[in-house]
């Protein structure tokens, strides 16, 4: 093929931000900070899909409890891209929450505007404890204040994918956390 055939490759690149060995360092170090604060518990692990199922499934395996998973979907987008403030359930937990200790884990906390919303519905029905677990806190981005009990990153404002985080459903499955980055 010649060069004037050749397709223009405008896709973004990916800047490795955190490797897959680090996270997996990192989140073993958190399992065990869990696994501290709750002895003798089972906790329950919420995720908030889909950012969170690697980190919260990986979270899970390196906490040294014996722990149940439950999943929650929700969205606080509508018809646009920016946060309403609004949850809106997609898809419920199974189980009860009720006097349980919660761990949530999220992928990534920004806004924080979803994050206390969730929150507060755990809170609401009942949950004996709640504590944040995030791989990622965007801190600069953050609109209302949350507790994150276990942090993995501080990062900036920058745009990540990769270890289940993404842009329009692309880079998820990426072992390691990246910075999208224009050719």
């Amino acid at each position: 093929m010649t060069d004037s055939h050749r397709a223009v490759d405008t896709e973004p690149t990916v800047r490795v931000l955190y490797t897959a060995m680090q996270i997996g360092a990192r989140v073993r170090e958190m399992g065990l900070e869990i696994a501290r604060d709750l002895p003798s518990t089972r906790p329950l692990f919420v995720g908030v899909l889909k950012g969170a199922c690697m980190f919260q499934c990986d979270l899970a395996r390196a906490t040294p409890l014996e722990v149940d998973l439950d999943f929650l979907s929700v969205s606080s987008y509508g018809q646009g891209t920016t946060s309403s403030g609004t949850v809106h359930i997609i898809n419920d937990l199974r189980g009860d929450v009720a006097g349980r200790h919660v761990v949530l884990c999220e992928g990534v906390v920004d806004s924080g505007l979803t994050l206390s919303n969730v929150l507060e519905l755990l809170r609401d029905r009942g949950a004996a404890s709640l504590r944040v677990a995030t791989l990622l806190d965007k801190a600069p981005c953050r609109k209302v204040a949350v507790p994150l009990n276990y942090v993995g990153w501080k990062i900036g404002s920058d745009f990540v994918v990769g270890y289940g985080l993404d842009v329009n459903e692309r880079y998820r499955n990426l072992p390691y956390v990246g910075v999208l980055e224009e050719s």
